[in-house]
């Protein structure tokens, strides 16, 4: 039977799947001249932005749903700009790039997205440049450039926009990581909305100003508030859905929906729009490349494992030194000895100390203080926490 809560994660993980696709196809929807004919990408983005920022804002002073942490101007001039900026180039030219290339090539080309992320992570410093990840790298690139060959409507122009757009995504990561990480901060979806959309909006409108706003002409658009509104609710629940996503299940999981998440969107947009025409290059290419994406997710959830538990980890030495403290123990040993050690237990770690989350734990392992002191706290706090 299943438990309920693993019930709730593949419910919360059919929503993620179902949101993604859906906001996806439906943006192709709305920006195609074929269909509801709104090639305005710009102006699109902007509409989500102002949506959700608004509903961020009433969620956190109105409502009081979270509270908004605490904001400085240099904070937000050195972070939160910078990290808005380019979250707004990567949803301008990644919804640009649906004008002139298909749904399925473009979840093709987005394989490349580790490859963007590693090698801006190597130029900004927060990664090493180790090898079994650069062949990786290139199995990846070697699949999306045979795939691109097998395009049949490759557009060199809607391809350069996409690219582009997972560069900027990219970058937005990685300054995450780098600016507010590193100064502490964690922002949950409303409030990264409450500070980065409005910011995103005022990036959005300089170039809309300069490019959408001069060839619109008001006569000619159809505008259908339900359309818009609809389509930025999705995108807004999107986000929140992402959020749940990650609460309840681990980076294994989710890179595996992701890639599932591709291929149905692969198979819907070939249903759903005719001009989505795949063939056996397009993908043989993307077999390849995704290869390379299942390796390098391994080689990264391998690596983060390895990162919260050391090589030898504290079970395994303590099973060690309790085996050379028993040797030792061996020797003669005088009884008032033994008493003194039994009656002066300072509040530190005492002898029946066991360690949680465990297979040590269940046996009640014996281990002395002093064989603990030299591990250090924070080994400690690795395997309790």
């Amino acid at each position: 039977m299943i438990s309920r809560q693993h019930l709730l994660t593949y419910i919360y993980l059919l929503v993620y799947i179902l949101l993604s696709s859906g906001v996806i196809l439906y943006n192709k929807w709305v920006l195609s001249t074929k269909y509801f004919n709104f090639p305005y990408p710009i102006t699109l983005t902007m509409i989500h932005m102002g949506f959700s920022g608004a509903v961020a804002f009433f969620l956190i002073r109105v409502f009081k749903v979270v509270s908004p942490i605490k904001m400085t101007f240099k904070i937000y001039a050195t972070c939160v700009i910078p990290i808005s900026a380019f979250f707004a180039s990567s949803l301008w030219f990644g919804n640009t790039a649906y004008l002139y290339i298909s749904v399925a090539f473009i979840q093709m080309l987005k394989a490349l997205m580790p490859v963007a992320t590693f090698l801006t992570a190597v130029v900004c410093g927060t990664e090493k440049l180790r090898f079994d990840v650069f062949l990786n790298m290139v199995l990846v690139s070697v699949g999306v450039v045979v795939s691109s060959y097998g395009e049949i409507h490759f557009n060199l122009l809607g391809t350069a926009y996409q690219v582009m757009g997972m560069f900027g995504e990219a970058l937005r990561l990685v300054l995450t990581q780098v600016l507010l990480q590193r100064k502490g901060l964690t922002l949950n979806p409303i409030t990264s909305l409450y500070y980065i959309a409005p910011c995103s909006f005022i990036f959005l409108f300089v170039p809309w100003y300069f490019l959408e706003k001069p060839v619109m002409e008001v006569s000619q658009i159809q505008f259908n508030f339900w359309i818009f509104f609809s389509n930025a609710l999705c995108a807004l629940a999107l986000n929140f859905s992402i959020f749940l996503v990650i609460g309840r299940t681990g980076a294994v999981t989710i890179r595996v929906a992701g890639v599932l998440k591709d291929w149905i969107l692969i198979a819907l947009s070939t249903a759903l729009f005719p001009e989505s025409m795949i063939t056996s290059l397009n993908i043989i290419g993307y077999a390849i490349a995704l290869c390379g994406v299942i390796i390098y997710n391994y080689l990264k959830v391998r690596d983060s494992r390895a990162s919260q538990f050391p090589p030898e980890s504290l079970p395994d030495r303590a099973v060690k030194e309790f085996k050379m403290e028993r040797k030792e123990s061996d020797a003669y040993v005088p009884d008032d000895v033994n008493n003194n050690n039994n009656n002066n237990n300072d509040g530190r770690i005492g002898w029946n100390a066991s360690i949680p989350g465990s297979e040590v734990d269940e046996e009640a392992t014996f281990i002395p203080p002093s064989k603990l002191s030299h591990l250090g706290r924070s080994q400690l706090s690795s395997h309790t926490s």
